[in-house]
């Protein structure tokens, strides 16, 4: 079946001349309503949460929003030629074909052709006909939830390859407090070899799932929480939900300002020696949308006119 392109516009509600906030903005409305942990129809949401966050992993990103916008629905059209290594456009290699991977690294197929999948290096020896050549390493995205990265997991890996019927199903193990960026070995299924030479080994390069509401800095983990303005004045007791599932008490005092970080120890990424990072809370101040009512209008009216200097 053909690989349909995907409109990551239409996908998060904005305009193609929407800002980076927008699509943020956008990206976080939508990830609330649809993320597994609070959608009550659990498996149509998870299908629905993937979308929205290889939407925002490619509009997020300003070099991948400049080349999808570049590409368009006329992504599949043959690229010009152009040296040297780099990403192999169309998800094909050299002697290789094309590695269908189904969504099994949290992507959809359209994503893995035009961002994912990559020729690495390899044993490349033309000193004679039967002199065994080492196949190429390959490599793609894999996308690892904040979960997954807190405890570790396995996931089941599927692809196949082109002109094979057959379909390849690998175990991956992500390690407890794998960083985005770093890779995971899988030895010998890349690039078949030549001459006896040992197959290539292909390498899932971790990306974070988006999450509306963590953002990952190092082994620290940030949550922005967002409290009312009357809350920040008068202050009160907030409840916060950890990435563990946990839910804390957290005392905001009278008078709090907005970027006011409070950090829980210890909650974050597993770090190295076992040490986990820090949990930290951002307040975000919000202020009454619309119309005010009379009454809101004279009470906002009231602190204004308690605030103006003597004459």
């Amino acid at each position: 079946m053909p690989i349909q392109f995907r409109d990551y516009y239409d996908t998060l509600g904005v305009t193609r001349s929407a800002s980076q906030e927008e699509i943020k903005s956008a990206f976080r409305k939508l990830a609330r309503k649809y993320h597994p942990d609070v959608a009550q129809d659990k498996k149509n949401a998870e299908a629905k949460f993937k979308e929205i966050n290889e939407a925002y992993e490619v509009l997020g990103d300003p070099d991948k929003r400049s080349k999808y916008d570049e590409l368009g629905p006329n992504w599949q059209a043959p690229p010009p030629p152009q040296g040297g290594g780099g990403a192999w456009s169309g998800g094909g290699f050299p002697g290789e074909g094309e590695f269908r991977f189904g969504g099994s690294t949290g992507f959809s197929d359209f994503f893995e052709h035009l961002f994912g999948a990559r020729r690495g290096g390899g044993v490349s020896s033309w000193g004679g006909g039967d002199m065994p050549l080492r196949g190429q390493d390959m490599e793609s995205d894999f996308l690892v939830t904040i979960e997954e990265a807190l405890h570790g997991a396995t996931r089941s890996l599927s692809f196949r390859r082109s002109g094979s019927r057959k379909t390849e199903t690998y175990k991956v193990r992500i390690p407890k407090g794998i960083r985005e960026g770093q890779r995971i070995r899988l030895a010998g299924i890349g690039g078949s070899g030549a001459g006896g030479g040992a197959a290539g080994d292909f390498f899932l390069r971790v990306k974070y799932e988006k999450h509306p509401d963590y953002e990952i800095s190092g082994s620290d983990i940030l949550h922005d929480y967002e409290i009312p303005a009357w809350q920040a004045v008068l202050g009160t007791e907030a409840k916060v939900r950890t990435p563990d599932g946990v839910t804390v008490k957290l005392k905001v005092p009278p008078g709090s300002q907005p970027g006011k970080r409070f950090r829980l120890a210890k909650r974050g990424l597993p770090g190295a020696g076992g040490t986990r990072g820090d949990f930290y809370v951002s307040l975000q101040v919000t202020l009454p949308e619309g119309p005010l009512s009379p009454q809101e209008r004279e009470v906002w009216e009231q602190v204004a006119r308690l605030h103006q200097p003597a004459s």
